[in-house]
């Protein structure tokens, strides 16, 4: 199926190495487009958090925040499949505009009346499982539209725009929460994701190679079954997820339960641990900064494996910082180093895959980070209660180090290199 035949405005982009991405309109558009989404989902989740525990227990509030992974989490290869069959075009801007339209919804009648958890909890499943289509086609965008030699950048650039999201989106929804309760949070994500609509829809698209465009003759299964099977047997991908699947199960852990009780036990209290999840934010920031400016990475899968292990390094560190301020300045070393190692490992998987199994490729990277390391959480929260925040923090250390090393034994992903 070509996707040459969805709009008018699927047209060739500048020639590769025409533009830089950060002075690319196009590029712009998109990028402009995922930052008012990513705004709308971090005051989606604020006004969903709020709202239940007005309406529930705290333990129902969790139950209702918790349940829109299940679904993400299950149906994301599906979705990767979607994204690859119809192009990610057409699947991104579809589902960004079931998720505007399924939020007012929610917004005008809690404006209405107070329907209670019910309603809640099947929002949260609704917002998941378009979210399992939307985040591979999301990730299979930046290649179709500009060159590969800027894929680096646009991971940077994306990287800022989760940032300003995480930064701008909770002040902007608790704001929303104070001048009218959840209804008017919820109203607020809603229109933030409707601006992504019309920037997505003027973004213009690379033409798919012509075996890509061809109709398929396959089922969806067999597409999903192809997609794990070129995954796995491909010697940069493969071996990459890997490492990214140990990586984040070593650090999902520590940064967000781990460091609630860390603080807990040396005494900072919540500012403190706000502290250092802002220095956190700032390396990771610094990194996503240095790409956008910079560009393309010299040997990028031996910087993807290698930032791995001081990064590990600087976790384990967290646990014995002799103070607050020590613990701020490791935090921006951690947030420095495995922003870069993100980045780059999600260069080279949009680069290292073909077009074809581009969208099946990101939802197994989406697999690995949103179904995988998240369990790492209540495991190390049972841990620290049973040995203490230091050696859980060195055995988190180590899983994610393991990462680095597997990539780094990978002679694939040793000398794989972005397009220059």
């Amino acid at each position: 199926m070509s996707e040459a035949t969805t709009s008018a405005t699927d047209v060739p982009v500048p020639a590769l190495g025409s533009a830089p991405a950060h002075r690319d309109p196009n590029v712009l558009r998109w990028v402009a487009a995922y930052t008012a989404s990513m705004l709308g989902d971090t005051v989606f989740y604020l006004a969903l958090s709020w709202a239940a525990v007005q309406n529930g227990t705290p333990a129902q509030a969790g139950i209702v925040t918790a349940v829109s992974a299940v679904p993400r989490a299950l149906l994301m290869l599906g979705g990767g499949v979607v994204a690859d069959r119809f192009g990610p075009r057409r699947v991104v801007i579809g589902s960004d505009a079931v998720r505007c339209a399924t939020v007012l919804a929610v917004a005008a009648v809690l404006f209405a009346t107070d329907p209670g958890l019910w309603l809640l909890a099947l929002l949260a499943v609704v917002f998941g499982t378009v979210d399992a289509v939307f985040m591979p086609a999301v990730g299979a965008l930046p290649a179709r539209i500009t060159g590969t030699d800027q894929l680096a950048r646009v991971q940077g650039m994306r990287g800022l725009a989760v940032r300003f999201a995480a930064i701008v989106g909770a002040p902007l929804g608790g704001l929303g929460v104070a001048v009218g309760g959840a209804a008017a949070a919820f109203a607020c994500a809603g229109l933030l994701i409707a601006v992504s609509v019309p920037l997505l829809v003027s973004v213009r698209m690379r033409a798919r190679p012509a075996d890509d465009a061809a109709a398929r003759d396959t089922t969806a299964w067999l597409d999903l079954v192809g997609g794990l099977r070129y995954v796995r047997r491909h010697r940069v991908l493969g071996p990459l997820m890997v490492a990214i699947a140990l990586g984040d199960l070593g650090f999902v852990g520590p940064l967000n339960v781990g460091l609630t009780l860390l603080a807990d036990e040396r005494g900072w209290g919540a500012s403190g641990m706000g502290w250092v999840l802002a220095g956190f934010g700032t390396g990771a920031g610094a990194a996503a900064l240095l790409l956008t400016v910079r560009g393309r990475v010299p040997r990028a899968g031996c910087v993807a494996a290698g930032s791995l292990v001081p990064g590990a390094a600087a976790i384990a560190a967290l646990a014995h910082a002799p103070g607050l301020s020590a613990a701020v300045g490791i935090a921006v070393t951690v947030g420095l180093l495995t922003g870069l190692s993100g980045a780059m490992c999600g260069a080279l998987l949009q680069t290292q895959s073909e077009p074809a199994y581009l969208g099946r490729v990101t939802a197994v990277g989406g697999i690995v980070s949103l179904g995988v390391a998240p369990l790492s959480m209540p495991l190390s929260a049972a841990a620290v209660g049973v040995w203490g925040t230091g050696p859980v923090f060195a055995v988190s250390a180590a899983v994610c180090a393991l990462g680095g090393v597997v990539a780094l034994a990978a002679p694939g992903v040793r000398r794989a290199e972005l397009p220059g």
